[in-house]
């Protein structure tokens, strides 16, 4: 039951990155009236603010699908090498590229203040848990490094968390104001994840993936 669940949840992981991937495509014209970016005409003329969006927007990708790639038993028993690579290409990548210029861009984020925190918030927190999960791998201690990849990994599927509860709420009609809404499922979607990462470190997940 168990193998079936974790089969499951990493397909629907693997469709959400496919379907990020998708959406980043229109972003390649490099126009200001492509999709998101409508909402943002009154900033796009700000360079920093502009190339934080296309750095973000394109380095995301890479950091979820080499994220992902990280909790496979296969990969972690038989090819550690592969697994090092991709696990340094995710932390690199977050760290020093995707995480960064999601905190430019949360500064402006649409919906004003509370918006702002939130996104800015998730940033240093996926930050503070990937840099927690390098330490404690480098230290040796691979159950530790597994939880706190588990909880890098939870912030990092916010992105595809989002736009799920913004699907919920326009299916579900719930009433809310667009500006609520927002607020809404900035918030949403990173702790829901969070509080899930916890559930499954409860259950004792990275032990169970790390045993042969």
């Amino acid at each position: 039951m168990r193998s079936i669940v974790a089969i499951l949840a990493f397909a629907a992981i693997l469709y959400g990155s496919i379907c990020m991937v998708q959406l980043t495509i229109p972003f390649l014209q490099f126009k200001p009236t492509v999709d998101f970016l409508n909402s943002k005409r009154l900033i796009y003329h700000l360079d920093w603010w502009r190339y934080s969006f296309y750095i973000h927007v394109f380095s995301s990708p890479l950091v979820i699908v080499t994220g992902l790639l990280q909790f496979n038993r296969f990969s972690i028993h038989r090819k550690p090498k592969f697994h090092r690579i991709t696990g340094m290409m995710y932390i690199g990548t977050l760290v020093f590229i995707a995480a960064p210029s999601g905190f430019l861009m949360g500064l402006y984020a649409n919906g004003s203040y509370p918006t702002q925190i939130s996104f800015t918030l998730l940033s240093l927190l996926w930050i503070f848990t990937t840099v927690m999960a390098y330490r404690k791998v480098k230290q040796r201690k691979y159950v530790s490094h597994g939880r706190w990849m588990i909880r890098s990994y939870a912030l990092t599927l916010s992105a595809i968390s989002l736009r799920f509860f913004t699907f919920l709420i326009g299916y579900f009609n719930i009433p809310l104001y667009p500006a609520e809404a927002y607020i809404v499922v900035s918030y949403s979607s990173w702790m829901v994840n969070l509080l899930l990462a916890e559930w499954l470190i409860y259950l004792n997940y990275p032990e169970r993936l790390m045993k042969k």
